[in-house]
């Protein structure tokens, strides 16, 4: 009888678990009117979904005396530009009563490729979690991008947008962490006064500033999504032949003063034609900045108005070559003379000729896309 009831419980156990496991489900969401809490006011409460598997209310924080509130989030340059200041201050002012939690306020839905050029992450509740460990975060990070209802009590204007209470969880300070965006040249001095002065039970010498950042990414706000859908999918397609000394002439991008990506698959290669969309969203991610994605098909000539079929298929509009000799051989020597010729085979160029990627088989996009933005000719910050 123990031994059924021990089970029974567990069973329970389980269950309540099993029933806490979030999945996110972006909506669409009718029009708001934000406006950014009041001094004085009270910390409207949250249930959220945070990147440890657990759930977190106002109420998990009440041991804190003065609590920090931050709307971040993973893609905004400015927001990763003090991730290292919010992780330092949060060490700093763990022992002195002082709770930081970040709370992301995006709608997934609202965010175009075209917005991602300083991240190798979307901000989605998965690629959150990614964030988190990478950075190592010593404070919750929070989901609110299924119908942003939290972050439209708070009305946070841009990405980071702090929001500072007292015990009683009246707001003190609304603003900007610091003067000055880029790494390395200031360390939260707005931030810290604020605390510092509440600390010391003082009045609150600034309680609100301007904030700089990436807007927030309302869920009705996607009139640009279609649009700029629209204008990807109607980009011209077209495919050139290119010979030994083209391609020659690619892998040495003496010219380019980009960082270019090159793609060799076949329309005959499963993996090639499955990972090819892939690429293009790298381009729509990278492709205002220096970074240039091309494709060459590797299937003969006569084959040529299949490679484009499928390239039209795919919406390829960015450079796309067909090598035009019979020797195959050729082009393997002429990419990457460690090449053994299977496809689909990738490498990335610097300026000048230096490949800094080679990729045999299908990409790891998450760490291709990682390997993109942390390129001195790229980077997240301005």
């Amino acid at each position: 009888m123990k031994k059924l009831l021990f089970c029974f419980v567990l069973f329970q156990s389980v269950l309540v678990d099993a029933q806490e496991v979030f999945k996110s489900n972006p909506q669409r969401i009718a029009v708001q009117e934000i406006t950014t809490l009041k001094i004085g006011s009270k910390a409207p409460d949250f249930k959220l979904p945070a990147t440890d598997n657990k759930f977190y209310s106002l109420s998990d924080f009440e041991k804190h005396d003065i609590l920090v509130i931050l709307f971040t989030c993973n893609h905004c340059p400015t927001a990763q530009a003090y991730e290292d200041r919010i992780i330092k201050f949060t060490d700093d002012y763990a022992s002195k009563g002082v709770g930081v939690v970040a709370i992301s306020p995006n709608s997934p839905i609202g965010l175009l490729y075209e917005e991602l050029g300083y991240s190798d992450l979307n901000d989605d509740y998965e690629a959150m979690k990614i964030r988190h460990q990478e950075k190592k975060y010593n404070f919750p990070y929070l989901y609110d991008g299924d119908n942003e209802a939290v972050s439209i009590q708070y009305g946070p204007v841009a990405t980071p947008h702090v929001f500072v209470f007292d015990k009683s969880r009246k707001l003190q300070y609304q603003g900007r962490i610091d003067a000055i965006e880029r790494p390395g040249k200031a360390n939260a001095e707005d931030l810290r006064r604020v605390v510092d002065e509440m600390i010391d039970k003082k009045e609150v010498s600034v309680k609100e500033t301007k904030v700089f950042g990436c807007s927030t990414k309302w869920a009705w706000k996607d009139e640009y999504v279609a649009k700029t859908e629209k204008e990807w999918i109607e980009k011209p397609v077209v495919l050139e032949e290119i010979d030994v000394a083209g391609v020659q002439k690619l892998v040495r991008n003496k010219e380019s003063e980009k960082l270019i990506l090159i793609n060799i698959w076949a329309t005959w290669c499963g993996p090639c034609v499955m990972e090819y969309p892939d690429f293009l969203v790298l381009q729509r991610m990278y492709g205002q900045r220096d970074f240039e994605f091309i494709s060459i098909s590797a299937d003969k000539m006569d084959k040529r108005e299949k490679a484009l079929k499928l390239l039209k298929a795919k919406h390829s509009g960015v450079k796309n070559y067909i090598f035009k000799d019979e020797d195959i051989y050729q082009l393997i020597e002429a990419i990457d003379p460690k090449w053994n010729g299977a496809l689909p085979y990738t490498l990335m160029i610097e300026p000048n000729g230096k490949v800094i990627y080679q990729n045999q088989g299908t990409v790891n996009f998450q760490q291709l896309k990682k390997q993109i933005v942390d390129n001195p000719l790229i980077g997240r910050y301005f």
